[in-house]
């Protein structure tokens, strides 16, 4: 089901997380097919009928990581299953990147953020081999992208191919283990195996997105806006969403070491990382489990920026349900929203 597959807020109704699923089964490219010749899964990413704005418009890009991550997980069952079926250990894949079609769509900044945060997870260390097909005049563009995120093993186990890539890929994998769109005999039930459907606008949602959001401020150059939250129980969920207006802005959350009064970012302890988001090209949003009681500070950072002011729209919800697991009623656990203590940074804060 689609609740199984995709680990969306508990608030979100089931109507919005079977509309994200339909979305990310009919238009997301990517599979395991087939093993190589040691036994190891392969997994393939199709680059042409990727739609970077349809998709991000459509869903959000944490349910596009937790998407990957779930990949992740699909990859080490089948490493445990061919385990089984071998009698020998299997720990590693290989992924095949189908580049033919790469464009300039690919990189839209959103979508190149989303595969960056894809670059630095769990799944490199399970890589034996990396393969590009078809490499286009932009190939190099998209690999200097990436490059910086990925370890130097990773970069050591990336070959990629020329017009000789069908040999390439038989040297790999047998003939029945490889679809016949690659050089080999296996085919889909439909004989099908490429998506070619843009996403139509209607399943857009960046709209609707947009009219949600319960604050807007206006951070001027070179400031920051800091909002505050009491965290009474650990294991409360602070959930937040936020777009903004024109140009980028930096986002992080931090843990204060003073009560009762204003700290500088830097005497507080960070347990979300500070960074820049394309918040004005997509909506961002994400969540943060408090490990322990006490205020956390939600900080939109400008101080970059010596020239343009920013608003800022966004929604905070706090999910209490585990931190009241067990207890007695503390109030209703699903108050929509903690109430912010907003604190607008001095310049250059």
């Amino acid at each position: 089901s689609p609740q199984s597959l995709i680990d969306l807020p508990p608030e979100q109704s089931l109507d919005h997380r079977d509309h994200e699923w339909r979305v990310i089964q009919k238009y997301m490219p990517g599979a395991l097919c087939g093993c190589d010749h040691d036994g190891c899964p392969v997994w393939y990413d199709i680059i042409r009928p990727l739609d970077p704005k349809g998709l991000l418009f459509s869903v959000t890009k944490q349910d596009l990581l937790k998407t990957k991550m779930r990949d992740c997980e699909r990859i080490l069952h089948k490493c445990d299953l061919q385990t089984e079926r071998l009698g020998r250990k299997i720990e590693t894949i290989v992924m095949i990147f189908d580049c033919e079609g790469l464009g300039l769509k690919h990189f839209w900044k959103p979508l190149v953020e989303v595969y960056q945060e894809v670059g630095k997870g769990p799944w490199a260390p399970l890589l034996a081999l990396t393969t590009s097909l078809a490499s286009t005049k932009l190939f190099p563009v998209g690999y200097n992208l990436m490059k910086p995120f990925l370890s130097e093993d990773t970069h050591r186990k990336i070959i990629v191919l020329g017009n000789n890539w069908k040999e390439g890929l038989l040297k790999l994998m047998s003939p029945e283990e490889l679809p016949a769109q690659f050089g080999g005999t296996l085919t889909d039930p439909d004989r099908n195996p490429k998506y070619l459907t843009k996403i139509p606008k209607s399943m857009y949602v960046q709209d609707q997105v947009k009219t949600q959001y319960e604050h807007l401020v206006q951070i001027s150059h070179s400031s920051s806006h800091q909002v505050e939250y009491e965290i009474l129980f650990p294991g409360c969920v602070l959930r937040w969403q936020f777009s903004s207006d024109g140009e980028d802005i930096g986002f992080g959350v931090f843990l204060k070491t003073m009560m009762g009064e204003w700290q500088w970012a830097g005497l507080m302890t960070e347990v979300q990382l500070n960074q820049r988001y394309s918040a004005h090209l997509m909506p961002e949003d994400g969540r943060l489990t408090c490990t322990e009681a006490g205020v956390y500070v939600l900080r939109f950072d400008n101080t970059y920026s010596f020239v343009h002011t920013k608003k800022v729209s966004f929604t905070v919800t706090l999910d209490r349900d585990r931190a009241l697991e067990g207890m007695d009623s503390l109030g209703d656990p699903g108050d929509p929203a903690p109430r912010p203590m907003a604190v607008a940074a001095p310049s250059g804060r």
